[in-house]
């Protein structure tokens, strides 16, 4: 942090010591997601172009090229980047890896080179958008970076990316550097999670996170159903924000980070995995996904809104026993059944969920930290008007039929799953780069105001559910 500001906490107040004003108080402390920027390869696919390709390889069976139409034509995807220039119809090189564009037929490259092409590559798009959030930032600088967190599940080396970004970046060499791998698509809402937490424990923190990954470097041929659909969707990219509690300028955008929740749904372990073969990394895709999410996403999301009070008070959806008990449940570290029903008389009896909780990392009041449930069985549903009281949804767009249970789980309208459906048709699926662009999508939207909420949700391996309330600021200087 520059010698001309310094944030510091008094009892329930925080401080900004400015040289012109002297000492402004504020009630409370905002952290919040700034400056967000996205950086993709520039080779682009054609989704129509590379369902032929996938469709004519040898050794398909005729199931499996009817797999390979329907899974291209309805992913809701028309382009998606690469960094594997082979790609291209049009690509010329005496000695191919991936694709050989003479006889249009994908090649079968080891884990090891696939991987050195991840290390040249990923690296480049880590330093793209970290640059780019930083440059973008009013107020912050290279200098004033104190943690960076880093996010992939494409890829491995050391040093590895966090360490890059520091050193192109010209970040201090005592920035402390954390890195959340092969987690999966929902990682980036555990590293806002963690940016948020440092900026909590100290509110003069400046924190860079940046995610990217390379998924289009495991993509294969094959027979099998799960293959074939993680193929017509995953693609590269990636993104960066800056998390401070520094205030925003004049006319700026950003997300105040609220609450964060996890949960693990009690089925789904062996329908989403991610695992290292001898030739590249293994996806299992299970066509399941969305039945599980339309089954359980109320009850993901039912903590999360349980412990935010004024969207509690809205909903309806919790009374106060049943916060109480939350409460006491995460401050003490218990396993309760939270039972609802007898504050909703008027509605069916439903069966209630386990949480657990790191004592030390569960704030309910502030949202310092996170509680981690799991749904021993689905909740009910949520009330009405859910699609109301939250403006903005920023859906990880893992497919098409993941957006579509969404949307109508929930009852929320075309408009509020725009930017998750831009998000997959002109990028696919990026894994934890994804949700970080669809924020982005909402920040840039004309019409989103100030004050409005936000509620970001990414899916991932377990199946595990991340999810988080956040608020939209706009800067007064």
């Amino acid at each position: 942090m520059g010698p001309d500001r310094h944030i510091s906490w008094v009892g329930d107040w925080w401080e900004t010591l400015l040289p012109d004003e002297g000492c402004v108080r504020h009630w409370g402390m905002a952290v919040t997601l700034r400056s967000l920027q996205t950086a993709v390869p520039p080779t682009v696919l054609i989704q129509e172009q590379v369902r032929d390709v996938f469709a004519a390889q040898p050794g398909l069976t005729r199931l499996a090229q009817r797999i390979v139409a329907t899974s291209f034509n309805v992913s809701g995807i028309d382009t998606r980047h690469t960094v594997i220039d082979e790609l291209t119809l049009d690509a010329t090189g005496s000695d191919p890896q991936f694709f050989d564009p003479s006889e249009q037929r994908l090649l079968i490259p080891s884990t090891r080179v696939r991987n050195e092409l991840y290390i040249v590559e990923a690296t480049k798009l880590f330093v793209e958008a970290g640059r780019k959030a930083l440059e973008a930032c009013p107020g912050v600088t290279a200098a004033d970076v104190t943690h960076v967190v880093t996010v992939s599940c494409t890829g491995f080396y050391a040093p590895g990316p966090d360490y890059m970004l520091v050193r192109e970046l010209g970040l201090s060499p005592a920035t402390q550097r954390y890195h959340l791998g092969f987690m999966g698509c929902y990682a980036s809402m555990p590293a806002l999670r963690t940016a948020k937490q440092f900026v909590e424990a100290d509110p003069n923190a400046v924190v860079l996170v940046v995610s990217a990954e390379l998924c289009s470097l495991h993509l294969r041929t094959s027979n099998d159903p799960d293959t074939i659909v993680a193929s017509s969707l995953f693609s590269d990219g990636a993104a960066a924000g800056i998390v401070s509690a520094r205030p925003l300028a004049l006319g700026e955008r950003g997300l105040n980070l609220d609450l964060f929740e996890t949960v693990i749904t009690p089925v789904g372990e062996g329908d989403m995995a991610w695992k290292i073969g001898d030739e590249g990394f293994e996806m299992v895709l299970s066509t399941y996904v969305p039945h599980i999410i339309d089954e359980h996403i109320e009850g993901a999301l039912a903590p999360l809104f349980a412990r935010d009070a004024a969207l509690s008070a809205v909903l309806g959806a919790v009374g106060e026993t049943a916060a109480l008990e939350a409460d006491l449940d995460l401050a003490l570290g218990l396993d309760l059944a939270v039972d609802r029903d007898a504050t909703e008389s008027t509605r069916p009896a439903r069966p209630g969920r386990t949480v657990t909780a790191d004592a030390t990392s569960a704030d309910t009041e502030t949202g310092a930290g996170a509680s981690v449930a799991t749904l021993q069985a689905p909740l009910e549903v949520l009330p009405a008007p859910v699609s109301t009281a939250i403006a903005h949804w920023a859906i990880h767009p893992g497919g098409r039929s993941i957006l579509d249970k969404t949307e109508a789980k929930l009852g929320l309208s075309e408009a509020q799953l725009v930017p998750s459906r831009e998000t997959l048709r002109k990028h696919g699926n990026m894994s934890s780069a994804t949700i970080l662009f669809v924020m982005k999508e909402i920040l840039e939207a004309p019409a989103t105001a100030d004050g409005e909420r936000v509620c970001a949700m990414a899916f991932g391996p377990g199946l595990t559910v991340e999810s988080g309330l956040m608020t939209v600021a706009v800067g007064i200087g």
